[in-house]
């Protein structure tokens, strides 16, 4: 099943998977392939229905695509979910179903570990493709749990985003954190080694007690952590976070975090401008992972993928500048700079063939 998404220049091919036997369901969206192959993660969750799924995905997708654009990776975007099975069911099972579905596309996808979704899971996928990264590290090579390089990247663009909206070092600041899953427990980590106050929040509430033991952080609650009192919110869990409401609630003058698709609407972007809320494009700072994701594949050294996980602020640095040139707000600048990345791509390609 294909068809063109209303809300992006680009076409989105998706794949709608079954798998009797196991119990999966999923969609696999490929948004665009001109810079190369669509990458881009699994994630495993409980949705309400079918059209949330398929929803989910294409979101996610896009912002694969702009994510991968503006890395300079040679990538194009996708992304797959799968609804997670009510009750017990054969993980091994469905997985081995899912990673024949990524087979089936001939390489035109490249998945990896996300949201609900292990180094295990991509082991047993591997069983059935060699599309696959983020297995269990080898020496030498990239590869294994990407989470810690998303976290490094949000962390050396929040670095730059205090010294340049508060004036101040990191280490003087006060975040937010709103999800201490993989990704947010080592963004945790990484910023009580460097001496941030920590407030952190989670559904699980004893992961965010794990991470407050480890940290010395404050726990909020779920439904206050977006008001906190913090120079820094950290949305680090689903997406959708900041919308009309919560805009207006956030007393932190800037926003960064490793969550996909933090805006419910591009509006929200225009409205965290319109407060001088200064807001870190998420698929500009969240790039660490699929950058270890893309060295693994593409067989560079684990030293290329440190490199430019190393250079995320000096992109986010380039959207900022681009923004204040143009008077966009940020998010509109990185999705100018993206489309403008992957059209020259496309004309590229056109004249060489």
């Amino acid at each position: 099943m294909a068809f063109q998404m209303d809300r992006a220049s680009f076409p989105a091919d998706v794949r709608l998977v079954r798998d009797q036997a196991s119990g999966l369901e999923a969609a696999i969206v490929l948004h665009s392939t001109t810079l190369g192959p669509a990458a881009g993660g699994c994630r495993m969750w409980t949705y309400g229905d079918h059209e949330a799924m398929v929803t989910d995905a294409c979101r996610l997708a896009e912002g694969m695509s702009y994510k991968n654009a503006l890395a300079e990776l040679p990538l194009g975007g996708g992304k797959a979910v799968i609804r997670r099975p009510e009750g017990k069911f054969d993980r091994t099972a469905l997985f081995r179903a899912f990673g024949r579905a990524v087979e089936a596309l001939k390489g035109n996808y490249i998945t990896a570990e996300d949201v609900g979704t292990r180094v295990d899971d991509m082991s047993v996928v591997r069983d059935e493709t060699r599309h696959v990264a983020g297995l269990p590290l080898r020496a030498d090579r990239s590869g294994g749990d990407p989470s810690p390089w998303t976290a490094r990247g949000v962390f050396l663009a929040m670095e730059w985003a205090a010294e340049r909206r508060l004036e101040r070092p990191l280490s003087d600041c006060t975040v937010a954190l709103q999800g201490v899953g993989h990704v947010g427990a080592a963004l945790a980590g990484m910023l009580h080694a460097a001496g941030v106050r920590l407030i952190v929040s989670d559904v699980d509430g004893k992961s965010a007690a794990r991470v407050a033991v480890a940290t010395g952080a404050t726990v909020a609650s779920v439904g206050s952590i977006v008001s906190a009192q913090a120079d820094i919110f950290a949305p680090c869990a689903l997406g959708g976070v900041l919308n009309h409401e919560t805009v207006g609630k956030l007393k932190a003058t800037v926003v960064c975090g490793a969550a996909n698709n933090q805006l419910a609407e591009p509006a929200d972007g225009d409205r965290l401008a319109d407060r001088n809320i200064l807001y870190a494009p998420d698929y500009v700072v969240n790039a660490g992972g699929i950058i270890n994701v893309a060295a693994e594949y593409l067989g560079w050294p684990q030293t290329e993928a440190a490199a430019r996980v190393e250079e995320t602020a000096a992109r986010l640095a380039r959207v900022f500048d681009h923004a204040a040139r143009s008077g966009l707000a940020p998010h509109a600048a990185a999705d100018r700079l993206a489309r403008e990345t992957i059209a020259a791509g496309r004309t590229a390609r056109r004249a060489a063939a």
